[in-house]
């Protein structure tokens, strides 16, 4: 919980009360590798903060085939933000590739820090900000840089993730193949 704290102290200003106040609603679970965090179909009504570990988020195409959006590292919300906001069901797993230590924000937590906590609307706007500018910041990349581009920038996003994930998903997450990661890494080590 004290991770929670601190990353909620840097982003507004909360008292020690309103900290533990919200933290009380708040339940730790840790997730075994591979485990399911929150699957398709289901209304989202939690975000999880990642405290230790690594969570992906995968959308299922018409054929079955997985594709990588986002990785979750440590001091990360994660959710399908737009379902939980909109309660519908969610289009998106996600899945532990690590043991994943997280809290989970209930829907009744998070509601009642926008109505309790003197800036708990400030938190949620700032959140939903980072989350529009990462998920911006995504669709510029995948449409605007080289395969080779956003494999060099990966890392300022995810630090230390070619060390933490297969590199299949990887891949996935840069909308290539496999082999053309191979070709990538290959080529980055040749300078």
């Amino acid at each position: 919980m004290e991770a929670l704290q601190y990353a909620i102290a840097q982003m507004i200003h909360a008292s020690p009360g309103e900290l533990a106040d919200f933290t009380r609603q708040t339940i730790k679970r840790t997730f075994k590798r591979l485990d399911t965090v929150s699957r398709v179909d289901t209304v989202p009504n939690e975000i999880f903060f990642v405290v230790k570990g690594v969570i992906r988020v995968i959308v299922t195409d018409r054929e079955g085939v997985d594709h990588t959006i986002h990785f979750a590292l440590e001091n990360q919300f994660i959710a399908d933000y737009s379902c939980f906001l909109t309660q519908q069901p969610s289009m998106y797993t996600l899945q532990a590739l690590e043991e994943t230590e997280t809290v989970v924000l209930p829907r009744s937590a998070v509601e009642w820090g926008y109505q309790n906590m003197q800036e708990g609307q400030k938190l949620g706007r700032l959140i939903a900000e980072f989350y529009f500018m990462y998920q911006d910041n995504r669709i510029k990349n995948l449409y605007a840089r080289t395969p080779k581009e956003r494999y060099d920038t990966i890392t300022d996003v995810f630090p230390n993730i070619h060390n933490r994930v297969p590199q299949h998903m990887i891949a996935s997450y840069l909308g290539i193949t496999p082999v053309h990661l191979s070709r990538l890494k290959k080529v980055g080590v040749e300078r």
